[in-house]
């Protein structure tokens, strides 16, 4: 495989990623923010975000923990909030499950889901690549966000109690999750996950220690499941 045809794989992977850099600033410096309002120092944050890697998980945590919720509690949900995690190296091992080892243990420690989505997209719109291009894709995309999501946990964390409450990055999550999901509501199953994921989500947000994002996210997995099983008996 030319190495000229790799590093054009990984720069359209980086330039694919390079927009996501809106958000993971604001996302990565409230999460920095957070920890230390946690009781965290800026080490802390820091070894949390290179050790967890994970966005969603680590609120999670941090919010738990605020609320002195028991350690299993803690680690519990935030393990089920990354559960997604499973998910996406079960989609990806299709496309990469033939690359060497090392590229592919790091690659599962560079997954989130900024990599993830663009990275499977691009796969499926060109099947053809090979295993190095797809590694090469893989990587271009994960390198703007990731030194960022290090980087700026410093900064939030630096910054503390004197960003003012303002200047709201708390948007950065929502529209973070908005512009990856989006995307993906490719069949009727998708939007009937979400909406009921959605709805169960509301329906049990007065369950102790945030324990209903669990409760939604299970109802939206099987109500995508027998939705995609009912779509396929009805075309079957």
């Amino acid at each position: 495989m030319p190495i000229t045809t790799v590093k054009s794989a990984y720069l359209k992977g980086f330039a694919d990623g390079a927009p996501f850099i809106v958000v993971i600033i604001p996302f990565a410096s409230l999460f920095g923010l957070i920890a230390t309002e946690a009781g965290l120092n800026v080490w802390e944050a820091l070894t949390f975000s290179v050790v967890v890697i994970a966005g969603a998980a680590q609120f999670t945590a941090l919010q738990l923990m605020q609320e002195n919720a028991p350690t299993i509690v803690v680690l519990a949900s935030a393990l089920a909030v990354n559960l997604r995690m499973a998910m996406y190296s079960a989609a990806l091992t299709p496309w990469i499950g033939s690359a060497p080892l090392w590229q592919r243990a790091l690659a599962a420690y560079l997954t989130v889901d900024q990599s993830y989505v663009v990275s499977v997209a691009e796969y499926e719109r060109r099947p053809e690549m090979s295993v190095p291009e797809r590694m090469g894709y893989f990587f271009g995309a994960v390198t703007p966000i990731i030194p960022l999501w290090y980087g700026f946990t410093v900064v939030g964390a630096f910054l503390g109690a004197r960003v003012p409450e303002s200047w709201a990055l708390d948007f950065a999550i929502p529209i973070t999750f908005l512009a990856m999901i989006a995307p993906m509501f490719r069949t009727l199953a998708h939007v009937v996950a979400a909406f009921v994921a959605v709805v169960a989500s509301l329906l049990t947000v007065l369950v102790p220690y945030s324990l209903g994002i669990i409760l939604a996210g299970a109802a939206g997995m099987i109500a995508g499941a027998a939705t995609e099983k009912w779509m396929e008996r009805r075309h079957g």
